[in-house]
């Protein structure tokens, strides 16, 4: 298993771009550990190592997945994120207690939040809805990541036009919070529910809309037509 990700790390040297260590910076307000390589062939080294894993047990897997999130590299919890959802088809309930581990000790910035959510703990609550109660407990947690990812773990499910009452319990919940990243993270919820659901999430923000941050309000009518936007946004 070291053998794997020496090797992972060797190819994430090797592809290092110096215009990402520069860049990259930029797109978070907290600090970054970052290789610097491409996202795309991130993705593709993560598949890649794939192949050597994936005859291996899932216990094996997701342990591996544990020493990439470790590192605190970005690419590294990229590379952990697209292992744990590749393996989708094996989840069983018991998985979520890893899952939310994750989330509690390792995210620790949009990027990483939102690759592992909207994936892999997406899927997983698909499978098992019974865990959506889960969800609105991490919604008020003291972790802004938890946070966050009480949202947008239902981005890819609301965009279907799943589990909608689930989605306005979590938008109340986090409905006043102060933290720039988790008002854009549950407006985004909001976002993809409004695309199965316009009709409902336009009435959810025009009865709150007094009281919800301008921020979140923005994020949940974005894909509205544009009369709407202007009478949610009218004051």
């Amino acid at each position: 298993m070291d053998e794997i990700i020496l090797k992972i790390r060797q190819e994430l040297m090797e592809n290092i771009d110096s215009n990402i260590i520069s860049s990259g910076q930029n797109f978070f307000k907290e600090e970054i550990k970052l290789y610097g390589v491409k996202t795309a062939v991130v993705g593709k080294i993560a598949k890649q190592s794939f192949s050597q894993i994936k005859y291996f047990p899932k216990i094996k897997i997701f342990e591996l997945c544990e020493v990439l999130w470790q590192s605190a590299y970005m690419e590294e919890s990229f590379i952990a994120c697209n292992w744990s959802y590749f393996i989708n088809k094996q989840y069983h309930a018991q998985d979520f207690i890893i899952f939310e581990n994750w989330v509690d000790k390792y995210v620790a910035n949009w990027a990483s939040c939102d690759t592992l959510c909207n994936h892999t703990i997406g899927t997983f609550l698909e499978m098992y809805p019974e865990y959506l109660a889960n969800l609105k407990e991490w919604a008020k947690s003291k972790n802004r990541w938890m946070r966050r990812a009480s949202a947008v773990s239902l981005i890819i499910p609301a965009r279907a036009g799943k589990f909608l009452e689930d989605v306005f319990e979590i938008a109340d919940i986090l409905l006043l919070d102060t933290d720039d990243l988790v008002k854009k993270g549950y407006g985004w919820m909001l976002k993809a529910a409004s695309q199965s659901h316009q009709a409902e999430v336009f009435q959810y923000v025009m009865h709150r809309k007094k009281k919800m941050p301008r921020t979140a309000l923005r994020y949940a009518i974005e894909k509205m037509p544009k009369e709407l936007k202007t009478e949610a946004m009218a004051k």
